[in-house]
């Protein structure tokens, strides 16, 4: 079966890093582009950033432009999300997303940014 599994959160400080994880399984990984969304309290969910499967040709919310750089290992069936230069407004539940003939979820990863 899919599964997708975040790891990488917590809490930073404003104009910190991190480094977000999600490990796929019970897919090719490889056939599938890739995508994160966040969903921060009383918001809907929102795409962060996405991947393609063959050429790894990357998009971007225009509010996380030149700060987030999302990447994939094949080799590794993950898919990451770095992101630089934090924000309180970067606030939010962070979840990567497959879609196999519908879409696939992890549980998501806290994400705060707080002084």
């Amino acid at each position: 079966q899919v599964q997708l599994v975040e790891s990488g959160g917590g809490l930073v400080q404003p104009g910190g890093s991190l480094r977000l994880s999600c490990a796929a399984s019970g897919f090719i990984f490889s056939d599938y582009g890739m995508s994160w969304y966040r969903q921060a309290p009383g918001k809907e969910r929102e795409l962060v950033a996405a991947i393609t499967r063959v050429r790894g040709s990357v998009s971007y919310a225009d509010s996380v432009k030149d700060r987030f750089t999302i990447s994939r290992d094949n080799a590794k069936n993950t898919v990451y999300l770095q992101m630089n230069s934090l924000k309180p407004d970067d606030t939010a539940v962070y979840y990567c997303k497959v879609i196999i003939f519908r879409d696939y979820w992890g549980q998501g990863t806290q994400v705060t940014v707080s002084s």
